[in-house]
């Protein structure tokens, strides 16, 4: 169960993070909550789908793997790819509130919160958070930046994704994936950017997506699909692995 706590250099000074990926720090996941500042770079390893978010909205997810806990990104050795996404890499940390009654200053100001139950929180090894005079680390500066900037792109998100709806450029998809082994994956609940819409959306509207930074996302959501078949060709390599080690 997360316990979530506003970090400090008094009660966190020996805190430290580990950074190695594995499944043991949380890493095996299928798909992540994606933004479109860094679609330019999920877009040369993962496909990057939408999903709706249960109150008539969609957000969009990179995909690692076609089942639950399943990342085909992931081994023994680490993660394998030239990109982490933003939401994988800033745990343990996220954006806590803080309220404040003192003149002149915001009522709520965020700060930066560490869960202390997650599996990369560490006494003995990792990258420490504070100086030995209380100071932040290189490491704690850096994730403080990558949440703020997560932070700025939750609303880019919803008003990306709101000005896809508008002109109705995003459709349900299923993914049927067959792989060599004869079996089979499926892929319901997504959707994707229909790309004819996309091709015949006006002058008008395709300037006004690059004023509000909507129209390079857009087409490298188009081109991360791609992706789709390097995943079939990771999942094959996983499922020819027993038999090759076998000599079969």
């Amino acid at each position: 169960m997360p316990d979530n706590v506003l970090l400090n250099n008094v009660d966190h000074q020996d805190l430290r993070i580990v950074t190695e990926r594995s499944a043991r720090y949380g890493d095996d996941v299928r798909q992540t909550l994606a933004f479109p500042f860094e679609f330019r770079n999920l877009q040369a390893f993962y496909p990057i789908l939408f999903q709706q978010d249960g109150r008539g909205g969609y957000y969009p997810v990179a995909l690692f793997g076609f089942q639950e806990k399943e990342n085909l990104f992931l081994d023994e050795e680490g993660w394998h790819a030239g990109y982490v996404p933003a939401m994988v890499r800033r745990e343990p940390f996220l954006i806590g509130f803080q309220d404040s009654s003192e003149p002149g200053r915001p009522a709520r100001t965020r700060v930066l919160s560490v869960d202390l139950e997650h599996p990369r929180v560490s006494r003995e090894h990792g990258e420490p958070l504070f100086q030995p005079l209380g100071g932040r680390t290189p490491f704690l500066e850096g994730a403080a930046d990558l949440l703020e900037t997560i932070y700025a792109g939750i609303e880019h998100n919803r008003a990306f994704v709101r000005a896809l709806v508008e002109h109705d450029l995003l459709e349900a998809v299923t993914l049927e994936i067959v792989l060599r082994d004869g079996s089979r994956n499926q892929l319901i609940g997504y959707h994707c950017l229909a790309e004819e819409k996309v091709h015949e959306l006006p002058g008008a509207v395709l300037g006004e997506f690059n004023r509000e930074g909507y129209l390079m996302p857009m087409f490298m959501a188009l081109a991360s699909m791609a992706n789709v078949q390097r995943l079939v060709e990771l999942k094959n390599r996983l499922l020819e692995e027993p038999a090759r080690a076998l000599g079969r």
